[in-house]
């Protein structure tokens, strides 16, 4: 039997909605905007992608987009589009302009947004997926249980290598599991990548031969290809266990031959996510987005945070983790961490900790730590402690009682 990729929409039109799902399923495979006389309905047959499923949701009498036919009346519709593997076969850059290409400018669409995505096993088949996930970066942590306890580098830019890695320094001594570059932090004359990198390194190695914890950091190594892998072999080369890009900037491509590359964690950013999503008439829903990316080799993803800094609600932070934490497929779970980021503190760790119910992430807190008025270890313990009591199922003003760290955190995460 024929492998098929189903791909579901939010889809609003002004003419009629199942014109509108024929016109897109013809405009996404075999048809164009006439009728040729090659496209036989045994072509259509074999290659056209198929309406599944139109269920009528609501009208409005205004367009949600500018731009498509005018009309006195919007229908709103859950709409399902299935293809034939045989069009372009297990590709996600081909798979990228089938599900997410021309559809969104049509005259007939007024408002579209992917929401979902079911793949046929011949994708799991072709992309391994993360090299090392949940269960790896667990290993090369040590952190057996509980979330991994990370920051960020601040200032974003601006820093030396060696004041950079005195902020390491600092960190590491605290008693932290993870540190990230921050995305825009890549290669510049005031803090090239090398140096950086070798500097860091050095106040790493030392931490891990005196305690036997190697904190893990994810390097930016965003650039062009050739770029991406030279730095990944620095940072392997020393005694790094992880490296950062950028997946909007690198793109699909750029993502697979660095898994391809990589004998490291990929830390994968999602800057950019915004354009993508943030009119809720236009774009993607997170799920459907994150699993290309897991099948091209994202170990760890961003997912925002709870009561964060940006425009993203609470409920779509939670989907957007519990997404990364299933599986691709049912034949190929590809497990990622999730990474909670954005003005994160240990306030949010019970209420992070009950909607996805488990604590396979990683959460980065800049602030939240360098605030501490007890300074960053102080920091490191009290946002640690929030984690212990959210696991333990203990209030944080409980807790706080028997850790001076955490009470002295409560005065100033608000």
């Amino acid at each position: 039997m024929t492998e098929r990729i189903h791909a579901t929409y939010w889809l609003e039109t002004g003419v009629d909605p199942h014109i509108a799902a024929e016109t897109i399923a013809g405009e996404q495979s075999s048809g164009t905007f006439i009728a040729l006389p090659n496209e036989t309905p045994e072509l259509k047959a074999r290659s056209g992608a198929r309406v599944e499923r139109l269920d009528v949701l609501g009208t409005s009498e205004t367009p949600s987009l500018k731009g498509g036919a005018a009309s006195k009346c919007y229908t709103q519709c859950a709409l399902e589009l299935s293809w034939p593997i045989e069009n372009f076969g297990p590709s996600l850059p081909n798979l990228m302009s089938t599900i997410a290409g021309n559809l969104f400018e049509l005259r007939q669409v007024s408002g579209l947004r992917l929401t979902g995505l079911r793949l046929p096993a011949s994708f799991a088949k072709a992309y391994p997926g993360p090299a090392f996930g949940i269960e790896g970066t667990r290993r090369l942590t040590g952190v057996t249980h509980g979330p991994l306890i990370g920051t960020i580098i601040k200032p974003s830019v601006g820093l030396s290598p060696q004041e950079t890695a005195e902020q390491v320094k600092a960190l590491v001594a605290g008693g932290i599991d993870f540190i990230k570059d921050d995305e825009l932090q890549a290669d510049g004359s005031h803090c090239p990548f090398d140096e950086r990198v070798r500097a860091v390194m050095r106040v790493v190695n030392d931490h891990a031969e005196r305690t036997g914890k190697k904190v893990m950091v994810a390097f930016n190594i965003t650039g062009d290809l050739d770029e991406m892998k030279r730095r990944h072999d620095l940072v392997l080369e020393q005694g790094g266990t992880c490296v950062m890009a950028v997946l909007n900037s690198i793109g699909l491509v750029g993502m697979r031959e660095l898994r391809r590359h990589s004998q490291l964690p990929i830390h994968a950013h999602r800057a950019g996510w915004g354009y993508l999503t943030r009119a809720e008439a236009l774009g993607w829903d997170y799920a459907p987005w994150q699993m290309l990316w897991r099948l091209a080799g994202a170990d760890h993803l961003h997912v925002n945070g709870l009561r964060n800094k940006f425009s993203e609600p609470d409920d779509s932070v939670i989907a957007a983790a519990r997404a990364v934490l299933s599986p691709v497929m049912e034949s190929a779970p590809m497990t990622a961490m999730p990474v909670f980021s954005s003005g994160q503190t240990g306030l949010q760790a019970a209420d992070t900790y009950a909607a996805i119910g488990c604590a396979d992430l990683i959460h980065t807190a800049g602030g939240g730590i360098f605030g501490h008025p007890g300074g960053v270890a102080a920091g490191v313990e009290a946002l640690r402690e929030a984690w212990v009591a959210a696991i333990e199922g203990v209030p944080i003003a409980r807790q706080a009682e028997r850790n001076p760290a955490l009470k002295a955190a409560l005065e100033f995460w608000k």
